[in-house]
């Protein structure tokens, strides 16, 4: 079984869009920004044999305040630019209580089964409290990015906490350099 970094979408792989303290998903493939020096963290990663695979809660979808089309077009944008071995979406809203919405670990433990990663020896890099519950459910390291929003964080502790998602995979990298 294989190790792995699961990371967040919006404010981890690219720039969320911060309205009122709260990030929010872009809304099209042409508001997409990746956050400086993450694909190449990401690829360093891949070389020491770690899978990458983005989780992301789409509720905008459920919403319908975007389309489905629309969030599989700015994923497949994210899926050409960064290395990635897989992306997993859960298009669900809070209301839904299905199992794939984070801070469900139902996302990670697919992947897991798909692939065959190591949940134990994994990492979740978020920048939301509902990223930190599901990796810490799923039993992964995980590696909080705060970015400062006004929102209450209502999760389990991290693991480690981060000021920028560039620096979450140093640390990553760090700890990996060292097994």
């Amino acid at each position: 079984m294989t190790p792995a970094v699961f990371v967040d979408r919006d404010g981890i792989l690219n720039v969320a869009v911060v309205r009122s303290g709260l990030p929010h998903p872009p809304t099209s493939a042409e508001e997409l920004k990746f956050v400086p020096q993450v694909r190449q963290r990401l690829a360093e990663l891949k070389r020491l044999g770690l899978l990458v695979v983005c989780v992301t809660n789409q509720p905008d979808v459920a919403r319908r305040t975007v389309t489905r089309a629309a969030v599989d077009e700015i994923n497949a944008r994210v899926r050409a630019e960064m290395p990635l071995d897989d992306l997993v979406v859960c298009y669900h809203d809070d209301g839904d209580e299905c199992d794939c919405r984070k801070p469900r670990p139902g996302l990670l433990l697919e992947a897991a089964g798909r692939l065959g990663i190591d949940l134990a020896r994994s990492y979740m890099v978020g920048d939301r409290w509902k990223d930190m519950a599901c990796g810490s459910a799923a039993g992964c390291t995980t590696v909080f990015v705060d970015y400062g929003y006004s929102e209450l964080y209502q999760g389990p502790p991290a693991n480690h906490i981060s000021p920028s998602a560039a620096d979450a995979f140093e640390y990553v990298l760090s700890r990996e350099q060292h097994r």
